[in-house]
C-alpha cells in the first residue's frame, strides 16, 4: 500500500538490476535491496513490476518495453514503490543484454538519483497521463489512451520520449 513517504539514496550510489526477457529479476545489487526494502531472496525471480508505483503511467512502461525489446537502450524517469509503501524516484538507463552469439537474454538497468527539479517537471507530464488512464475502465484501454496522448504531446514538441527525458536532464540539472 503506497504511502506519501519518500525513500532516497546517495547521489553517488547506483541501483542495479538485471532481468530475464520476461522481466523477472535475476540480479539485484546491495543498493537496490536496501532502497527497495525487499530482501534479495524476495526480489530474485519476481517480476520487476513488483516495485511499480501506481503513480507511474502505463504509457511510460509501454514506451520503455517497446524500446528495449527492439534492442535499443532507453533513459526514463521512474517512480518506484518500496516494500514499506514509500516511494523513490530514479533516472533509469535500461539496456538489452545479449549472450556471446548476440541473442537477447534479458535487460540491465542502472538507476541514479534524479534532481528534484527534474522530478517536478516529470510529475507534471505523468499526472496528465495518469488522468487520461483513469478515464478508462480497462487496463488495455488505459494504456492505449495514455500512449496515444503521450505520443501526441511529444509530437507537439517534436521529440521522442527519450529526447524529452534528455531535455529534462539538461534543463533541470540532470542527476544529483
Amino acid at each position: 500500500m503506497p504511502t506519501h513517504e519518500e525513500t532516497t539514496f546517495g547521489r553517488e550510489e547506483i541501483i542495479v538490476s538485471k532481468t530475464d526477457l520476461q522481466g523477472r529479476i535475476t540480479y539485484a545489487n546491495d543498493v537496490f535491496v536496501r532502497v527497495s526494502g525487499y530482501s534479495r531472496r524476495d526480489l530474485i525471480g519476481k517480476p520487476h513490476a513488483l516495485i511499480r508505483h501506481p503513480d507511474m503511467p502505463r504509457a511510460v512502461f509501454r514506451a520503455l518495453w517497446e524500446t528495449v525489446e527492439q534492442g535499443d537502450e532507453i533513459f526514463a524517469y521512474v517512480k518506484n514503490l518500496a516494500a514499506d509503501g514509500s516511494f523513490y524516484w530514479v533516472l533509469a538507463h535500461v539496456t538489452p543484454s545479449a549472450d556471446a552469439a548476440g541473442t537477447p537474454v534479458g535487460y540491465h538497468s542502472n538507476r541514479r538519483l534524479p534532481e528534484p527539479s527534474a522530478v517536478r517537471a516529470v510529475e507534471e507530464l505523468y499526472a496528465v497521463l495518469l488522468a487520461e488512464e483513469s478515464r478508462h475502465a480497462t487496463g488495455n484501454a488505459a494504456v492505449a489512451a495514455s500512449s496515444e496522448l503521450l505520443a501526441s504531446l511529444l509530437a507537439e514538441r517534436g521529440v521522442t520520449y527519450e529526447e524529452w527525458v534528455w531535455d529534462v536532464i539538461n534543463s533541470n540539472g540532470g542527476i544529483r
